[in-house]
This record gives structure tokens, sequence and C-alpha cells, in this order.
């Protein structure tokens, strides 16, 4: 039985991912920030531990459980767990920027630098990053989303290349809009870090609040997590894990705009897309 550890496992792909590869007979070691989730994960019949990305700590003690559990073996790590700060860039604040980036990609890094070693006494592992189409095709009002996963983007290709031949592979899952719980965790991250009514682009902000509360897909081509299951899977089980796997049609779409049109034109698609900042 092949083991896999994975974040963020609450709920959305997460979750689905780990109900998922369970069902395929993979081990599944389900993390979750808060108490009351790794709980219920383990109600649900998951392992499941506490990890925090925000906390060196907390991540070293969940690996080395997870080490203890399977006699040092680690076979595969999907890094998903994390969060999207919503906010204009001149409305960003330091403490924002700090907590997107410790999340998403400094906590990130910790775990898969702890896999590492491991995979490479084994002489095999898959390591799978969940980036996003917007970490290639930067949308407004998402610059600290949009910084991070384009950071996820340069250090994945830098860390694919530095395993080669080692036997570990490295993938980039990169999706457009899934359904999830990621426009509400959206929430309350911006209510903290934003001083949105006294904020220049309050108009943009209360249009965004109001599709947060829309019931229904966020945007259009929306896709259930199964959709990036399925790309999981690839990366976790084929014998050519691709690099990067986009996932739903507006990823597909803007990553292939980006290679034939130019910065601007490239702008004028984005910003439509986005709805003039009000999506």
């Amino acid at each position: 039985m092949k083991t896999i550890l994975i974040t963020g496992c609450s709920s959305g792909i997460g979750h689905h991912a780990a109900h998922g590869l369970k069902a395929r007979g993979w081990r599944v070691f389900a993390t979750a920030r808060r108490t009351e989730d790794v709980e219920r994960l383990a109600g649900e019949g998951l392992e499941s531990l506490r990890l925090d990305l925000d906390d060196s700590e907390s991540i070293r003690a969940a690996f080395a459980e997870v080490m203890a559990r399977t006699g040092g073996r680690l076979d595969a790590l999907f890094n998903n767990g994390g969060f999207g700060q919503v906010g204009a860039v001149e409305d960003l604040t330091r403490a924002a920027l700090r907590e997107q980036f410790e999340t998403n990609l400094f906590g990130w890094v910790e775990l898969t630098n702890l896999a590492v070693p491991v995979m490479r006494r084994q002489g095999h592992g898959r390591i799978v990053m969940n980036s996003s189409v917007l970490g290639y095709a930067a949308f407004q009002y998402r610059g600290a989303y949009n910084a991070v996963k384009f950071a996820v983007e340069g250090i994945t290709d830098t860390l694919r290349q530095e395993l080669a031949g080692t036997g570990i592979t490295v993938s980039l899952v990169e999706p457009g809009p899934i359904t999830s719980r990621f426009r509400a965790n959206c929430r309350s991250h911006f209510e903290r870090h934003i001083a949105w009514r006294d904020s220049v682009h309050r108009d943009q902000y209360e249009a965004q609040l109001a599709r947060l509360d829309q019931p229904g897909p966020a945007a259009p081509f929306t896709l259930g997590p199964e959709a990036v299951l399925e790309k999981v899977v690839h990366a976790l089980e084929s014998p050519r894990p691709r690099p990067r796997y986009p996932v739903t049609v507006p990823a597909v779409l803007f990553w292939w705009l980006r290679r034939f049109l130019s910065v601007r034109a490239m702008d004028r698609v984005l910003m439509r897309a986005s709805g003039g900042g009000k999506r």
C-alpha cells in the first residue's frame, strides 16, 4: 500500500483527494489545521493528523508521526493547504502578505524539505503542488494570491530540475474555478486585513462581497473537485507524470493565450474575465 501525506483536507480539493485516493488503495494521511476538523476526518475513516502550515513545530510533529506510523516511508506528498487573500495591491499590508506566504509557500517548502530526504533514501517519490491558473495569469484584486502562486510555480520548477534523476517526480496542478469553500474562507482574511470601507476600491469590494454571498458557482466553467483528483491521480500513478496539469477550460485557455498574445492584449483579456475587478 502506497502512502501519501495531504495538507488542507478539511474541505474542497484536499478532502475529496483524501477520500478518492483512499478508495484507490492509498494509505492516506489527511491533515488539517483545526483539531475539530482532524476529529471529523478521523470519524470519516481517514488517518488524520493536525498540521498547521504556519507553525514549524506542528509541521515537524505531524511529519514525525507519519514516519513513525509507516516505518520511515512516504511515497507521495500533495501540498494543497492554503487560502486566498483578496484585496487591491495598494490595500495589502505587510502582515497580509506575510500570512499569505507563510501558509501557501513557506509551510509547503518546509514540509517538502522533510519529505525529500526520505524519498531520496527510497529512490522514489511523487510530489504534487496544488497551484492555480492565477500562478501564470494574474487577476485584479488577487495580488497576494497571484504572487504566492507565481512563487509556487517558480520554486516547483526549480525543485523538479534539482531532483532530476533521483526517482522523485514533481508536478504542478493548476486549477481554475473549482467548487469548494475557497470563497467563504477568503472572506475572513479579507475582513481582517483589508480596510475596504475606506478604500478607493470600495465599489469593487462591495461587488465582490455581494458575489461571495450568492449561491452557485463563482465563475463560468466551474468544475467539482473530482476534476482535480483526476489530475492528481495521473501525477501520482502514471509512469510518466507531467510537469503541469491545468484543470478547467479557463486554465487551459489562459495557458495558451499568454503564449500568443502580447502583454497588453493579455491584460485586456484578464481584466475582462475578472469583470473589471468585480468578480
